[in-house]
Order: structure tokens, then sequence, then C-alpha cells
């Protein structure tokens, strides 16, 4: 008896140590907050629209893009490497494809951001080139959430916004991973075999609190966008002759599509 206690504690002492379980420690908190933001609580009551889902796109290529590039940059570095996994999680390609076939070939012109999604990408910029090792926060908190709820979200998106087949949810899709589950293990042991000094460990979970930060503040700024642009379209929809004509929000998310590039060119978008 006395001998599992001693193995239980040992056990126990050695999570305590383990970065992801540590990540998984500060951040719940944050991981609250971000789950309750307007954006993601769209998702889960299965009410998310076509306009909002657009601007997180194009939101997410922008993150995606300044993190992989730099996580492709520094791949040999010994912070990076363990957990440098492109052809199972690289999502730039699967955002481009999905931004293609809601916006044309010509997507690269049409997509807009906020300013938080912009701040995300030059911190994720600037810890590429001064710390990398604090990119394993922002690879584990972005890669592991959407692994985690890629399928059920993508299922979701699909039923919600009345989509056909898999068509502009590939974003959603991880065809290099056939286990979830199993993944996130092996990502987590990787994590986990990453060695740091104390410093660079406290760095590190300050990161994670970061990440999910600027992801809170990208889902917020994409609503707010949104909200921004549908007040917008109803002053140009809800006016003839000088009076007012009430008009139902779901009518203005759907002709809000064709004014969302006009209204939000300047604002600077991401968030997630």
């Amino acid at each position: 008896m006395e001998t599992e206690r001693k193995t239980q504690a040992a056990t126990e002492q050695t999570a305590d140590r383990d970065l992801s379980e540590q990540i998984k420690k500060v951040t719940k908190e944050s991981h609250v907050r971000a789950e309750n933001t307007e954006l993601m609580l769209s998702f889960q009551r299965g009410q998310v629209t076509l306009p909002q889902y657009k601007l997180l796109l194009c939101s997410l290529y922008e993150i995606y893009k300044a993190l992989e590039e730099e996580l492709s940059r520094n791949s040999n570095h010994a912070g990076v490497a363990p957990i440098y996994f492109p052809s199972e999680l690289a999502r730039l390609e699967s955002i481009e494809k999905d931004l293609e076939y809601f916006y044309g070939t010509n997507w690269r012109e049409k997509i807009v951001v906020p300013a938080a999604t912009k701040r995300y990408c030059h911190r994720l910029r600037q810890i590429g080139k001064e710390s990398p090792e604090f990119l394993v926060a922002h690879a584990y908190t972005r890669y592991l959430g959407d692994l985690s709820g890629g399928q059920v979200l993508g299922r979701i998106a699909q039923k919600s916004m009345g989509l056909k087949g898999s068509e502009g949810l590939s974003f959603f899709a991880f065809p290099g991973v056939s286990s979830p589950n199993l993944f996130k293990q092996l990502y987590r042991s990787r994590m986990n075999s990453v060695e740091l000094t104390e410093e660079q460990r406290n760095g590190v979970l300050e990161e994670a609190v970061r990440a999910f930060e600027f992801n809170i503040q990208v889902f917020d700024d994409v609503q707010k966008l949104l909200d921004v642009t549908e007040n917008k379209l109803l002053d140009i929809l809800t006016f003839k002759s000088g009076e007012a004509k009430t008009l139902h929000v779901p009518l203005i998310r759907m002709v809000l599509g064709l004014f969302v590039a006009l209204a939000t060119v300047s604002v600077g978008f991401y968030a997630l």
C-alpha cells in the first residue's frame, strides 16, 4: 500500500512538471473566456453565420501564415523540432482552399482582418526571431484546439450555414491524422520532452496565456467588425424616403456578404 502511494505521488509530481499540464493549468481561466466569446458561442449554439465564418477564415489565414512560416524557419531549433508536424497539422493550404471557395480565385485581394489579428501575427514574427521556444505555446493552443474540436465544429458549421458536402470546410479536416486522440497524446509527449531552463519554461507558460488572450481579442474584433458592417448595411437598407423600415437580422446577414469588403477594408482583422 505504501509503495502504491509513493508511486502515485511520484506520478503526480511528474505530471505537475509536464509542460502540457502546466499550460493547461495556467490557461484554464482564459480557455473558459475564449469559449464564451460571442463568436465561439455562435458555433456552440449552431448559429454561426456565413459572414462570421468568412471573416474568421481571413484572420486564421494570416495567423497560420505567420505561425507556420516561423515554425518552418525554426524547425531545427531544439524548442521547436519535437513539436514540428507539418504533414499532420499544417492549416495554411486548407484555409487557402476555403477562401478560394468563398471569395473566388482573387481572394487575396478581398480578405480583411482586424487590428487584433495583425497584433497577433506581429507577436508570432517577433518570438520566431527572438525566442523560438515560445512558439510551442502558440502551436499547442492553435493546433490542438483545432484538432480537438475540428470534426464537431465542422459539422456544426456545415449545418448552420447550409453548405453542401465538405467544400468550404477544409480547415476542420486533418487527413494526415488518423486518430486525433492518439496524436494529441504524441504531441503532448513531444512537448514534455522539450528541454527548457526554468526561465524559459516560465516564459512559455506566460506566452500560452498571451496566446489565449490574442485569440480572445481576435474573436471579439471579428465580431465587432461584423456588427459594424451590419449596422452600416442596416442604415443602407432600412431608410427609404427619410423613414426607417424594419428589417430582420437574418435578412441583413444574408445580404451582408455583398458589402463586407467595402465596410471593413480600413479596419484590420483577427482574433482566435
